[in-house]
């Protein structure tokens, strides 16, 4: 790994030059951090799980028409993806009120919202990522209005999409953090699905009793993380059994269970 090209590291990934033009391999970490790297920790296990769920959601995602960076998973920590621009923003979709939104707003936590809600971040962890309104993006030229629509609809479809899935193996998607990038394609390019889709992007809550799935066990101290991914990943059919470790990574599924 050492031998690679390094082209950025975030809080959660490494992207490395990849074998051939225009591909990026992307390595998970366990690293983990809540509110804006002021929190931070080594979950080990967690690189794996977000792995192999990322994987899972990417592919199942492509099914429908959705699309997206990914092309191929190399190992339990890397996967083989297209080399992107990522768009400048964070692209948050609400099913139910939960974290910033409760507090910003006064709204109890766990309130169903009378509609799907989708909110822009300008990517900038220097200013905390800041929640920002359509017309700044298309003030600031961070994105055209054009992709800006497309962007919506893509993300009210992945949530439409999503919602059912996990429903499916009882478990509520609350809300979910997701951003995206300009593949050139010809003489443009054309708007894809990038970066990842796991329980550190996504709040995922136990459907019946309302237990934490995601990255608020570690924003919150209510510990059992790694734990908390492995039971997502297991519902979802990708382990084969409740625990973490190399053993019990069940082949992929051709279809959700």
């Amino acid at each position: 790994m050492s031998r690679r090209k390094q082209i950025y590291e975030g809080k959660a990934k490494i992207l490395y030059e990849g074998p051939e033009p225009g591909t990026l391999i992307q390595y998970f970490k366990d690293d983990a951090t809540a509110f804006n790297a002021q929190k931070k920790a080594t979950l080990d296990g967690k690189g794996v799980l977000n792995n192999r769920i990322s994987e899972y959601m990417m592919l199942r995602l492509a099914e429908i028409g959705i699309p997206t960076h990914f092309i191929k998973r190399l190992n339990m920590r890397e996967q083989l993806i297209k080399r992107v621009e990522i768009v400048p923003l964070e692209v948050i979709c609400r099913n139910v009120a939960a974290g910033t939104m409760s507090k910003r707003l006064g709204i109890e936590e766990g309130e169903r919202l009378p509609r799907t809600i989708v909110e822009f971040c300008l990517k900038r962890d220097d200013l905390g990522d800041p929640l920002i309104a359509e017309e700044h993006i298309h003030a600031f030229g961070w994105a055209s209005e054009a992709e800006v629509d497309e962007m919506i609809a893509m993300t009210l479809r992945i949530n439409d999409y999503m919602q059912g899935l996990f429903a499916g193996v009882g478990i509520r998607l609350v809300d979910f953090k997701i951003e995206f990038g300009r593949l050139a394609a010809g003489d443009g390019h054309q708007i894809i699905l990038a970066d990842e889709i796991s329980p550190d992007s996504c709040r995922l809550w136990d459907w019946e009793t309302h237990k934490k799935l995601d990255k608020d066990r570690f924003r919150r101290d209510l510990g059992d993380v790694t734990e908390a991914y492995s039971e997502v990943a297991t519902r979802l059919g990708i382990l084969k059994q409740p625990t973490v470790g190399g053993d019990n990574i069940a082949p992929f599924p051709s279809r959700p269970k």
